[in-house]
């Protein structure tokens, strides 16, 4: 076919997006049961916010990068 062009190499991959990921995933889980319980919506930015607040301050910290299954 003229004009078709052939692509080379194949399809890309989407690169993943870096993102902080809980480097204590136990205590994660934990707190967001805790905030999951105390406030009527859970999905919020308030309730978010003291997720990460809460979890900081037990001593979870966070790193950037793809969440690891």
């Amino acid at each position: 076919m003229p004009g078709h062009r052939k692509r080379k190499g194949g399809r890309r991959r989407k690169a993943a997006k870096k993102r902080p990921v809980p480097t204590n995933p136990t205590l994660y889980a934990r707190v967001k049961a805790e905030a999951k319980r105390k406030f009527k919506v859970y999905p919020s930015a308030y309730a978010n916010g003291w997720l990460v607040r809460t979890y900081k301050k037990r001593g979870g910290r966070f790193r950037m990068g793809v969440k690891r299954r």
